[in-house]
């Protein structure tokens, strides 16, 4: 599918906005890809949309375009430091919804002050890959639940795993476990692409200040220190003051901030 091109002026080429596939949109100029629009669905059911293009005219026609396609709320996540990235989204009509703060983690137990601790008594930390796999969907049901109960699942950090519809344990592998002698009671979900990323960290509602968080963290960051990794990276909310207080508390610092819009 084609959009109109705009009249081209004097010495200019128009910019045709092109829809290449099902959520991929392309800026032509001359014949010539001057830019990229992407649309995907997240497992809450947002709809998160990046554009790439290096000018104005085609990163201005794509939004346009792509805002004309696709259902309202469009989202968006971006690196706070790329300011005209920013202004360019803002222009195109998206708002600033909320912050997220990245922060890198050690995994030194000498640096995190993390190598004395232990669960709770009646607790055990289930490594990742040994998890039954039925009470990993039941707690990751329950903790989602009470999170859509209150401040609501999208005031979380915007996930970047997905599966199929209705499938928010991607890859149980990834999943160390809380685990009481008859339920799952939190979990932590590390990511290792290229460089560990802390996906997830919860508790059920029920079982929270009694260090149960504390204790994954624990194991999660001596598992990847053993394996010879010596940061972790993870993103927070900037209204969670208790994840960020747990972070803080191990020595983790800020690396930066992203912004989600939202239009």
């Amino acid at each position: 599918m084609r959009t109109k091109p705009r009249t081209a002026g004097p010495g200019e080429n128009a910019v045709m906005i092109t829809r290449v596939a099902d959520g991929q949109w392309h800026a032509l100029e001359d014949d010539l890809v001057v830019g990229r629009g992407h649309a995907r669905h997240r497992p809450d059911g947002r709809l998160f949309v990046s554009i790439d293009a290096w000018h104005d005219e085609p990163f201005d026609r794509l939004a346009e375009a792509m805002s004309a396609d696709l259902p309202a709320p469009l989202h968006i996540v971006v690196d706070e430091a790329d300011v005209e990235l920013t202004a360019r989204l803002r222009r195109a009509g998206f708002t600033i919804r909320r912050r997220e703060w990245e922060y890198v983690v050690p995994t030194d137990p000498r640096a995190t002050g993390l190598d004395e601790v232990l669960p709770p008594s009646g607790v055990t930390i289930v490594p990742a890959g040994r998890g039954d796999e039925s009470l990993l969907r039941a707690v990751d049901r329950a903790i989602r639940d009470e999170v859509e109960a209150t401040v609501g699942w999208q005031s979380m950090p915007a996930e970047v795993v997905h599966g199929p519809d209705g499938d928010t344990v991607v890859d149980p592998s990834t999943y160390a476990l809380a685990a009481a002698p008859d339920r799952y009671l939190g979990l932590i979900r590390v990511v290792i692409p290229i460089r560990p990323r802390i996906g997830l960290l919860a508790v059920r509602a029920g079982e929270r200040r009694r260090g149960i968080a504390r204790a994954l963290l624990a194991h999660a960051l001596d598992t990847l220190h053993r394996a010879g990794f010596t940061e972790a990276w993870t993103e927070v909310q900037e209204s969670n003051h208790a994840a960020s207080a747990l972070l803080e508390s191990v020595g983790a610092r800020r690396a930066g901030s992203n912004l989600e819009l939202v239009r």
